[in-house]
């Protein structure tokens, strides 16, 4: 209660919460406008009935809030944003210009940002183009033809209109960020993901009225709710795990002033590269289900290979949980020497004269901080891989089908709330500081 009080009080940090809340609410309108162009209502039937049954399709759906079920203009949430920083990252570490961008401060940033939105328009269109194809493929295996043949006035406008709701929320996004609290694309997300659970929940409560309260139902779904408690406290763990390693300034004399000769900690998190391994691994899981088009190829040895690669990859398959295990497992130690660069930590140290107790500076401290961050990704990548398979290896080992929110959107949902409160902490603090 002191807490809200505070923030009632805080008339700065009261609008940052309302701007946060009413830009969601423009975000969840979006989310229910429909593509133009064919039926909607059928295909919206469909999508229904096919997310049941595709833990895949599930999995988008819940990260583009709805979007995908209900056949909206931001079906593809911003996944084409995403994929486009990732490749600037990448690119980053190919290209020098790119990467002494990267070191020029806010400035610097500002403008790798910029490719990333305007990476971003190309790949919404790309990405748009695969998700009708997806459909289509999706909608012929069922038997129906929703959209068999669409004109190239249809295609232009299911794009245009697929393009432009993924750009919308991307501004929405940096408004968010702009004037609001925390990082806009993480809030969006995580509305998306929290806009699902009031239907989890029904779903959860029909299952057991539907069974007529059969006690196996009632246990299977007190299972479910005490794994994600589970991985609730274990998501806080992880996330909030960190290594303080001590850092010591020497003294220095500038003029008749003496400065330095104090001690500081460098934070080392167990999980510094946050979920974008299992976003990165998950696109490329994506692989086999695109291969699994040729399936139908004149070509009987393209065809034979593309059957092979679908069949063995197999959503609800081992192969593909240990494949996305191993990628997972990979990305995360990746993604983190991409954040945390042990070279340029050691040089910056060495620059204002700080240094770890008991290490030389320099070269030294590099190969102690690489050795140090090895170790702890070790069990960050660990936990990380364990998160992106649970769904896969419950409905694997278990008779639970269509784990809606798996470990994935509860790291999301955990972080995200975490940092925010960080965030209203840190406005009343500041506020409180100058009031004094």
């Amino acid at each position: 209660m002191s807490k809200i009080k505070e923030i009632m009080k805080n008339k700065d940090l009261l609008k940052k919460i309302l701007f946060v809340v009413f830009v969601l609410l423009i975000f969840r309108v979006a989310a229910h406008i429909p593509i133009p162009g064919p039926e909607s209502g059928e295909i919206k039937k469909f999508l229904t009935e096919a997310l049941g049954s595709n833990s895949i399709l599930s999995f988008l759906d819940i990260f583009s809030g709805g979007g995908i079920s209900r056949f909206s203009i931001v079906m593809l949430g911003l996944g084409p944003y995403i994929t486009a920083s990732i490749m600037i990252q990448l690119l980053t570490m190919v290209f020098p210009k790119l990467e002494q961008l990267s070191k020029e401060g806010e400035e610097g940033r500002n403008k790798i940002n910029q490719y990333s939105r305007i990476l971003a328009l190309p790949l919404a269109f790309i990405e748009g183009y695969a998700g009708i194809r997806l459909l289509q493929y999706s909608t012929s295996q069922a038997g129906t033809n929703f959209l068999a043949s669409p004109s190239i006035a249809e295609w232009a406008m299911m794009l245009l209109a697929i393009a432009g709701g993924t750009m919308f929320l991307m501004w929405l996004g940096e408004l968010i960020t702009e004037k609001g609290l925390g990082n806009g694309v993480s809030i969006i997300i995580f509305a998306g993901i929290v806009a699902g659970l009031p239907q989890t929940v029904g779903q959860a409560i029909q299952k057991i009225i539907v069974t007529e309260y059969d006690p196996s139902e009632i246990v299977t779904q007190i299972f479910i709710l005490a794994a994600v408690l589970l991985v609730i406290v274990a998501v806080i763990f992880i996330t909030e795990g960190q290594r303080r390693l001590t850092i010591s300034y020497a003294k220095r004399m500038r003029g008749a002033a003496l400065y330095g000769g104090i001690d500081s900690f460098l934070p080392v998190k167990l999980n510094m590269s946050g979920v974008i391994p299992i976003i990165f691994a998950g696109a490329f899981m994506n692989i086999p289900s695109m291969i699994g088009f040729f399936s139908q190829a004149k070509n009987q040895t393209i065809a034979r290979a593309a059957t092979w690669v679908q069949e063995t990859f197999n959503q609800q398959g081992i192969p593909y949980a240990v494949f996305f295990f191993i990628l997972v497992f990979s990305f995360t130690f990746f993604s983190t020497f991409l954040y945390f660069k042990p070279k340029d930590v050691a040089e910056n140290l060495q620059k204002h004269g700080g240094f770890i107790p008991g290490i030389r500076p320099g070269n030294q401290t590099e190969k102690y901080l690489t050795w140090l961050i090895n170790r702890i990704t070790l069990w960050g990548a660990i936990f990380l891989s364990l998160i992106a398979v649970m769904p896969f290896l419950i409905q694997i080992f278990t008779s639970i089908d269509n784990v809606m929110i798996g470990g994935t959107g509860l790291l999301i949902v955990v972080g995200v709330a975490i940092e925010m409160k960080n965030q209203i902490e840190a406005q009343i603090v500041t506020r409180n500081y100058e009031a004094i």
